[in-house]
Parts: structure tokens; C-alpha cells; sequence
């Protein structure tokens, strides 16, 4: 087991990798679109969280992807801190928002995500995280619900009251001069269509790149959010999504806290049965009180889920990839975002070093 951190775009600078060596990392997953472009309710000092409604910022330029040279510079940067990049996380809703919504340009966004990918392969990042969701992360609403005060998110019910506008998908706006009006409701099946035709055409060329596509479940995982349908919204939903592509190439950005806000299944019944398929690339590591609709993030040590027994689960089934603090309460100092990630990591390298412990007695 490696442990990592990840880190969003205006990030992506020696300072937070030196930060990330002296918390003990040795690995980062990185956020290369800006979440936070354009937008009054999503503050850099934070994860991106939005308003209930509000979206995240606007998308970048459909015409500008990632190059080979770009990529492969910000691998040698992250290297020459000591680190490795283990994963990008989420492609950017202006290179694929018509294949979400099956829009008249999939077929050259297809080949984007194509080209991406090969990219990726070609300047030796091998994991390639996304979330396939019209809606996206939406829905959660800032409170100082943590321990003593500590600002963190939430859900306080349903988010169904408003629909995605045109314009708008995966909580970002990718085409500002839409036309008014919502985006129409579809079924389940319809989504689950959609991503079978996504990983049809992209799994061949992650194979041959040497990349594996790396999914995330719905967060929130509602049935519905907006309107619209979500896919991965109870643990064994997964498994459908493994079986629609058999291949190393198509795998799982497990993030522990979104599977314990789900209202059926078993925590660690779904870690254990994923690991020990092999199926996870990376994981997210945060915990929880609460199921859905109603639910707030809290600090590792404090949410109704056992950390020691999931690492030791991944333990026992030798899970060697990385695992990452994704969201953590924010702490009162001069430095909340650093503070909340450096108390996590402390918790994940002490019961690592617990777990190395024990197997060296046994």
C-alpha cells in the first residue's frame, strides 16, 4: 500500500510537493482541469463543493488538450521532488461533455479522450481517473459540522428541486451561450448505455497505452440527482460496471467515503470483494456519518466507519496501489486545507506502520 496525496490544479507547484514529502507521501494523483474557474460559491482554499445548485466554474477549451510535452514535464517536476505520479483524476467536461450526453459531437470527442490517453501512455502516467455523471458532484451544501466546529460537507436532503440547465454537465458549464431551458430526463438504462459505449471504444486504446480507466462511484450516491440518473449509487453496481469491459484496463477509483454513504450493502464487504478481484487502481480515503440524503463528512478518526479495518482488509488481500486523503474537514489555523490533509495522512501512515507491525510478529 502507497500513500499519496492528491492535489488540483493551482496545486500542481514545488511548495505542495514539498508539503506532501514532509506529511510522508510518496505519491500524488493530480487534478489538471480547474474546477475552480469562474466561480463565486467554489473558494481555492477548499475541495470543490459548490452551492446545492450552483455549479463548480466553467470548463476549458474544447480545443486544448493536454500534450505529450506537458504531461511528461509535470511527471519529471513531480519526480524531482521526490515523488511519483500515480493518476490524473476526471477529464474535463469541454473534451467530453457530448459523449456524457450523447450529443452531436461524441465521435471527435471520442478521439480526444483517445489522444488523452494515449498521451497519458505515452509520458508514463498510468491511471486515469473519472466520474461518468451528468449531474456530478452536486447536491451538498458547507457547515461547521466537524469535530469542534471544523468546517466540512454535507447533504441535507435531496438535490431534485432544480434541473441542469443547458449548458451545464458534471456540475460545470461548458457552453455559457446555451439556449434557456433544462436538460431532458432519461432513464437509468440510457446512462448505462452510454458508458457501455464509452468503454467499448476507449478500454482497446487504455490497453494498448498501458492505462487503466479508473472509475468513481456516484457522489452523492443517489438514485437521481437533478433529475437525471446516477449509475454507481449502491456497492454492487460496481460489479456491472467491471463486467460491461473485462480488461486490467477498466478498474475502480474506490473512494470509501461515498460507498458508506450508501444506503445498502456492507462497507467492508465491498472493499474486500474489489480488492480482492484486483480491481481497484487508487482509492479515496475519508469517513463519514450518515447515509444518503442526509450525511456529513468528518475526520478519519470520528465517522461511523472502522479505518484500521479497512486498511486491514486491503492489507490482507495486498493491495498495492495508492491510497489518498480525498476530502478532509477543514482545521482553525492559518493553513485549514493543509492542516486537515497533514492529520489524515499522520492516521494512515501510523496504522500502516501498525499493520507492517503485526505481520512482522506473526
Amino acid at each position: 500500500m502507497k500513500i499519496g496525496l492528491g492535489l488540483y490544479r493551482h496545486m500542481l507547484t514545488r511548495d505542495y510537493y514539498d508539503f506532501a514529502r514532509q506529511a510522508g507521501c510518496t505519491h500524488l494523483v493530480v487534478h489538471l482541469i480547474d474546477y475552480f474557474n469562474h466561480s463565486a460559491t467554489n473558494p481555492r482554499n477548499n475541495q470543490p463543493t459548490g452551492g446545492k445548485y450552483e455549479p463548480w466554474g466553467m470548463a476549458g477549451d474544447s480545443e486544448k488538450l493536454w500534450t505529450v510535452e506537458e504531461l511528461k514535464t509535470l511527471r519529471r517536476e513531480i519526480e524531482d521532488a521526490g515523488l511519483i505520479l500515480a493518476a490524473i483524476e476526471n477529464l474535463d467536461p469541454a473534451h467530453w461533455h457530448d459523449i456524457l450526453l450523447d450529443g452531436p459531437q461524441r465521435p471527435q470527442q471520442i478521439e480526444k479522450v483517445k489522444t488523452i490517453i494515449r498521451r497519458m501512455g505515452e509520458a508514463g502516467i498510468p491511471v486515469l481517473g473519472y466520474n461518468f455523471s451528468l449531474a456530478g458532484v452536486c447536491g451538498r451544501i458547507t457547515a461547521p459540522w466537524g469535530r469542534g466546529h471544523a468546517i466540512t460537507v454535507g447533504m441535507d436532503g435531496p438535490a431534485e428541486d432544480v434541473p441542469i440547465p443547458k449548458g451545464t454537465v458534471w456540475n460545470m458549464v461548458y457552453d455559457p451561450d446555451a439556449p434557456a431551458g433544462t436538460l431532458p430526463s432519461i432513464s437509468h438504462e440510457e446512462l448505462w448505455r452510454r458508458l457501455e459505449r464509452f468503454l467499448h471504444d476507449v478500454v482497446p486504446v487504455a490497453e494498448q497505452s498501458g492505462v487503466r480507466l479508473a472509475a468513481h462511484p456516484d457522489d452523492p450516491p443517489m438514485p437521481t440527482m437533478r433529475g437525471q440518473p446516477r449509475l454507481v449509487y449502491q456497492p454492487g453496481m460496481y460489479q456491472r460496471l467491471i463486467d460491461l469491459a473485462p480488461s486490467s484496463s477498466n478498474a475502480l477509483e474506490l473512494c470509501v467515503g461515498t460507498l458508506a454513504e450508501m444506503t445498502e450493502g456492507d462497507i467492508y464487504d465491498a472493499v474486500d470483494r474489489y480488492s480482492r478481484q484486483g480491481k481497484i487502481a487508487y482509492i479515496h480515503l475519508r469517513n463519514v456519518v450518515g447515509k444518503v440524503p442526509s450525511y456529513r463528512e468528518t475526520f478519519i478518526d470520528e465517522g461511523d466507519v472502522d479505518m484500521l479495518r479497512i486498511l486491514t482488509i486491503l492489507a490482507k488481500n495486498q493491495f498495492d496501489g495508492v491510497v489518498i486523503p480525498d476530502h478532509t474537514p477543514q482545521m482553525t489555523c492559518p493553513a485549514p486545507w493543509h492542516a486537515g490533509m497533514a492529520h489524515t495522512i499522520g492516521f494512515i501512515l501510523a496504522a500502516q506502520a501498525m499493520l507492517e507491525t503485526s505481520v512482522k510478529r506473526a
